[in-house]
This record gives structure tokens, sequence and C-alpha cells, in this order.
């Protein structure tokens, strides 16, 4: 979310006109595969789907390497180990969000797939809602929706998966054929964002109000979001090999499959790389 609103502006100067539509993660992926979609954000969910099947996608950038997601609860949940019998409410089955909450509900002790249901709770926005009016016991927050959950509604904090393994999820994907057919068009989304990349980077305050107006809160809740969210960030749009690595290992003991899939299969970095030594950015 910090780099969708600051691209728009990027994506202008680069002669891009691009429509931003917010959907799940699923159906994310069903668009990029249909053609109707050039790219999608969430690659978090279409890696999940490359690991379980071939299909015909690259990742070729990285936003994120770490998870942004804190485990809330209302205040008479002591514990995380009180939320067995609970329900937990998340985006996408198998995404991100949901895979990162289950690995912290292990270290608690939790089983999470008996101890604890899972159900879809709409974006994090509604989540919240959700949590506040008992619908569900449990949600995975992201910034500023988990400092509104802290402040406004006085709800209890568990920890954070920033100090989980890599997580690789925003960033941009697109399908092979226009990787190969129209490299051009894929190049210049990836300048855009390399752009608007380093300017979250160098200017606080700056990303700070284009992230007060694009998720409509106070410039103090924007600026604490920022400064949250920032060392979960790649700063050149490439993970390391090792946050790779250890990223594909703890996905394949979570989905249960005999072996990671190798990196080569879902990742080529090779024209953010080119984008990179053409803008500067080591």
């Amino acid at each position: 979310d910090l780099y969708i609103a600051q691209d728009r502006g990027f994506f202008r100067q680069e002669g891009l006109q691009a429509e931003v539509v917010q959907v799940r993660g699923n159906i994310g992926v069903t668009a990029l595969l249909s053609g109707e979609a050039t790219a999608i954000n969430n690659v978090g969910t279409v890696i999940r789907a490359m690991e379980r099947s071939e299909l015909p996608v690259k990742v070729v950038s990285q936003s994120l390497k770490k998870n942004l997601f804190w485990l809330v609860t209302k205040p008479e949940i002591k514990s995380l180990a009180d939320l067995k019998g609970k329900v937990f409410g998340t985006t996408t089955f198998g995404g991100s969000q949901h895979l990162a909450a289950m690995r912290l509900l292990q270290k608690a002790g939790l089983n999470p797939e008996k101890d604890i249901t899972t159900v879809i709770g709409g974006d994090v926005p509604a989540q919240l809602q959700s949590l506040v009016s008992g619908v569900i016991q449990l949600a995975a927050l992201s910034p500023p929706t988990v400092i509104l959950a802290r402040d406004k509604f006085k709800l209890k904090i568990h920890g954070s998966t920033l100090e989980d393994v890599p997580n690789l999820q925003n960033g941009l994907a697109v399908t092979e054929k226009n990787l190969r057919e129209h490299r051009d068009l894929v190049k210049r989304i990836l300048r855009a964002r390399a752009r608007a990349q380093r300017y979250f980077w160098d200017n606080e305050r700056g990303t700070a109000e284009v992230l007060a107006k694009y998720m409509n809160v106070e410039i103090p809740v924007a600026l604490e979001s920022y400064k949250l969210a920032r060392p979960a960030f790649t700063a050149n749009g490439i993970p390391t090999e090792k946050e790779v690595e250890e990223f594909l290992r703890a996905d394949a003991e979570v989905l249960k499959l005999r072996e990671p899939v190798p990196a080569a299969r879902i990742f080529d970095f090779s024209l953010q790389r080119e984008v990179n030594r053409e803008l500067g950015i080591k």
C-alpha cells in the first residue's frame, strides 16, 4: 500500500496509464493468468500458487521481504495460548497473512489446524471491525490498522512477524508471455516502481503524507506506520539469495512439500537489475 499510492505519479512520468484495482490475492492471480491484469502486486499469493503447480508466471520485483503483521485480540485474551477454540480471520487461505499467523501460533504452542478455526475475513480494515464486534477473536493486522486497533479500540497486541523468517510478499508478478512479448512495458513499470521505492527510502515526511492521504489517517499515524514498515522493505526490489532460500524452505515446511521449489522457477530479477543499473540504485 505504501508503494501503490506513490506509483501513480511515477507511472505518469513513464507515460503509463495505470488502473490500480484492489482485489483478493486469488482473484488477482486469476486475472493475471486470464490477461485481465497486466501485473499483480500481491506476489505472496501467486508464489504459493506456483509452489503447488507450475504456472507461466515470474516474480520480477520484490518490495516486501518481511511480513508486516501484528497479532491482535481483545484485551481479555491474555496470551496466544488462550486462543484455543477461537476464530481467526484472514484475507486468503494459504496467503502471506495466513501462513505468518500460523507460524506465530505454532511458536506459542498451538496447533493451528486443530486449535484454531480460520475464516475469510475480508481485507485488514474489515478484519479489525470483525474483531471489535466479536465475529472473530484473532486478526493479523498491518499498519496503519494495527495502530488504530491499539489506540482507538484499545485492543491487545501479542507480537509481530518482523522477527519471523523472510516472507516475500508485495512486489510485481507478470506472466512469462508478457515478460517475453512486452518486455519494454514491464521494464517501464519496474522503473516507475523503482523510483517510487527510492522516494520511499529517502523521504520520510513525503511518504507519510502520501500514506496519510491514501489511507485516510492522521499524519502521526502515517509516520508511525512508515517507521514500523521501513525495515521490512527491500532497498532495491531484490531480496538476497539467503532470504529467498530461507523463505522457500519455510514455505515448503508449512505447505508440506517434499522439498523447496527452485528459486529460478519463481523469480526472475534480471530486468529489475537492469533498471537498477540505469537508475544508479545499488
